[in-house]
């Protein structure tokens, strides 16, 4: 009987997923996704950090203004930290974000040789660099099977009732257990557009929401 559940479980997840990846195929990727298609790990690892607590259409900018000037982590280190602030000013916390910049770019130069990390390990143990963003790069840049986990990808997951978590990184690893492995690559950039358009933290539009019937809308007190 367990087996039976923890079967129509993952069934259910797939169709969801299914779902969402056909109505959200064609929409515009965020900013780190796009940037990622051009497979420079060091250009994902740049935007993902500008992305942090940021919206999307800003990070876009301060990507493109940076871009502009910043190729390798080497021309960062040599650039002054005035001119990084301004080049990344839309970002949220640029002042903040532009010394990480250059802290992280620094540190890939002397431990890694300029060159960014392909394991989680070492990629956490760069200061500045989070679970979320080392699996952002590992994913994006690297394909590899990991699956990065925002605010959008904590709390829909939670709101179906797929899992129950406190914590992103308790998302991460029951994720993991449930999620089949041919949705991993494709689960971030689906659960941040639908969360940005439709799944909304407060009064989600469920009368226009296309998995409604598979959702068990907890926490859910207001829709439209």
């Amino acid at each position: 009987m367990k087996g039976n559940k923890k079967s129509n479980k993952r069934k259910n997840i797939s169709t969801v997923m299914e779902i969402l990846i056909k109505e959200f195929s064609k929409k515009r990727k965020p900013t780190v996704r796009k940037i990622s298609q051009k497979r420079d790990p060091f250009k994902v690892l740049i935007s993902c950090l500008l992305s942090l607590r940021t919206r999307d259409e800003n990070t876009a900018l301060a990507a493109s203004r940076l871009f502009h000037y910043v190729k390798k982590p080497e021309d960062l280190v040599k650039m002054p930290l005035k001119k990084i602030e301004n080049l990344i000013y839309p970002s949220g916390f640029y002042k903040k974000k532009a010394r990480t910049l250059r802290e992280v770019a620094l540190t890939l130069i002397k431990k890694f040789k300029g060159k960014v990390p392909n394991t989680k390990k070492e990629l956490l143990s760069i200061k500045g660099i989070g679970q979320k963003t080392a699996n952002i790069v590992l994913s994006f840049a690297y394909k590899k099977a990991v699956l990065p986990i925002d605010t959008h990808c904590h709390r829909i997951p939670n709101r179906l009732g797929w899992v129950k978590t406190a914590k992103p990184e308790q998302t991460e690893k029951e994720l993991e257990k449930i999620l089949p492995k041919k949705y991993w690559r494709e689960f971030n950039t689906v659960m941040i557009l639908f969360g940005r358009t439709i799944c909304l933290p407060l009064s989600p539009l469920c009368s226009k929401c296309p998995i409604r019937k598979y959702c068990k809308r907890i926490g859910v007190k207001k829709s439209r």
